[in-house]
């Protein structure tokens, strides 16, 4: 298998899987993968196509905060360059803590903060170049893609934490002084892993919610798959109009 996009869907986003064309389905187990405990986390890949373009699509993940080390979190990018993945496309639901960036709108990553505490490339002195982590070509065709089907699109800064608990309102405050835009608990190992790999890397956030101390802010995990789910279609039609204009 060449050619092929991978893709991890976050919470509230599995609606994005019902877009492919489906050729099989792997259970997180059979792949040799820990199943997720978080509802809105399927636990499986789906191998097929969206537009004509071949994808992996692990519908869900695992995160830190379930006890999971920072190679597990990332067992799955692994097993999709395994697969043949040369690409991958990081989707997750976060808070905003820019204010200009409205809730249920999507956010593409131009950089991210790990503050994790972790990687997964600890063991060895594996030093691998993040100097530019979101692929500036692959983004510059996404934003083109965006405006012509006036799809609003903000870019930024996403923050990963390890968990789980939400923010405090004075942690979104440093979080907005370091420059952050969005912020969660996923993706930044996973990118990191992917690059270490070769692997070329596009994020998504959906902002689904305002972070602790943001004017109108909530914060609920079945409200953040709620407003993952209404958002969802828009990145369908975003990744669908990608991939047809590169088929």
């Amino acid at each position: 298998m060449s050619g092929v996009t991978g893709m991890v869907l976050g919470s509230g986003l599995g609606s994005l899987a019902e877009k492919v064309a489906v050729r099989e389905q792997i259970p997180f187990s059979k792949a040799g993968l820990p199943q997720s405990s978080v509802p809105g986390h399927e636990g499986r890949f789906l191998l097929g196509q969206i537009a004509g373009r071949e994808v992996i699509v692990m519908q869900g993940r695992v995160h830190l905060y379930e006890g999971h080390t920072a190679k597990a979190v990332t067992a799955g990018v692994r097993w999709m360059k395994e697969q043949g993945a040369d690409e991958l496309i990081l989707t997750n639901a976060a808070g905003s803590v820019n204010a200009e960036f409205p809730t249920e709108s999507w956010m593409m990553l131009s950089d991210h903060l790990n503050l994790t505490g972790t990687s997964p490339l600890e063991g060895g002195p594996e030093f691998v170049d993040l100097s530019e982590v979101y692929h500036g070509e692959w983004r510059e065709a996404v934003r083109k893609t965006a405006e012509k089907l006036k799809i609003a699109l903000c870019e930024g800064v996403y923050a990963g934490l390890r968990g789980p608990q939400y923010e405090t309102p004075a942690e979104v405050r440093m979080l907005r002084t370091m420059g952050a835009d969005a912020v969660g608990m996923s993706t930044v190992l996973e990118a990191i892993q992917a690059r270490s790999l070769g692997i070329r890397v596009l994020g998504f956030s959906c902002l689904t919610n305002w972070a602790s101390g943001m004017p109108g802010a909530t914060l609920d995990h079945h409200d953040v798959m709620e407003s993952g789910k209404r958002a969802a279609n828009e990145m369908v039609r975003l990744l669908e109009g990608l991939f047809a204009e590169r088929s």
